[in-house]
């Protein structure tokens, strides 16, 4: 079954912890936090603080993606916040592989993370670091905008790169998902998938979760 992250970059800022209980009881797998410094992406979001705050109203796995330039100096504090997989952009460090073994060392699970443009050999060499992969299928910075075709056949050629390396690592997908395209980014290979507007903008936020969850079971 698809895995469902919601991102909370589509929530309410005025009432984030209501927010994230509403996904959490909707039955969200895990909960998405986009941080943004302003430097690496063009918008500024949340730090540790927040994050550390909301982990005390909710049990989902706290999923934090860094869109932020100098990653190496936060990796402590957000993993003292209580997050439970940090992924970074391979754009955004000189030196992946130790970053990736920072992250391993606080106890948290690595994800990177790949800009549209990007491609997918930057992952040779990382393998073994890996617990996640995260595809943009949008540039990096802003909600709300639209899935770039192209990132099906990148999502497709991931899949079989670690098939044929004989990994299992989790391909997750962000941005421009929602329900009229989540089945074939699934088909495609995704396995969780990341949607802010497409969920906290529905008439039902509990009966979206439920349809993209079972999107990969529809004929």
């Amino acid at each position: 079954m698809i895995k469902v992250a919601p991102s909370i970059l589509s929530a309410d800022f005025a009432n984030m912890s209501l927010d994230v209980k509403t996904v959490e009881e909707a039955g969200a797998d895990m909960l998405h936090i986009d941080v943004m410094d302003g430097h690496f992406v063009p918008n500024i979001t949340i730090g540790a603080p927040v994050v550390k705050s909301l982990r005390k109203v909710t049990d989902l796995v706290f999923d934090v993606h860094l869109m932020i330039d100098n990653p190496e100096q936060y990796i402590k504090d957000f993993a003292l916040a209580g997050v439970q997989i940090i992924t970074v952009h391979a754009e955004a460090s000189k030196h992946l592989h130790r970053l990736l073994q920072m992250i391993r060392n606080e106890g948290v699970k690595t994800g990177l993370a790949l800009n549209p443009a990007t491609p997918i050999s930057v992952l040779e060499h990382l393998l073994d670091d890996l617990d996640m992969v995260l595809i943009m299928s949008v540039n990096p910075g802003f909600g709300g905008q639209k899935f770039i075709p192209a990132i099906y056949d990148k999502i497709s050629l991931t899949r079989k790169y670690l098939s044929e390396k004989n990994r299992h690592i989790p391909i997750q997908v962000d941005g421009g998902i929602g329900l009229d395209n989540i089945k074939k980014v699934c088909d495609c290979g995704a396995e969780i998938i990341v949607s802010g507007s497409a969920i906290f903008n529905s008439d039902s936020i509990k009966e979206t979760i439920w349809l993209m969850k079972k999107a990969d079971e529809v004929e």
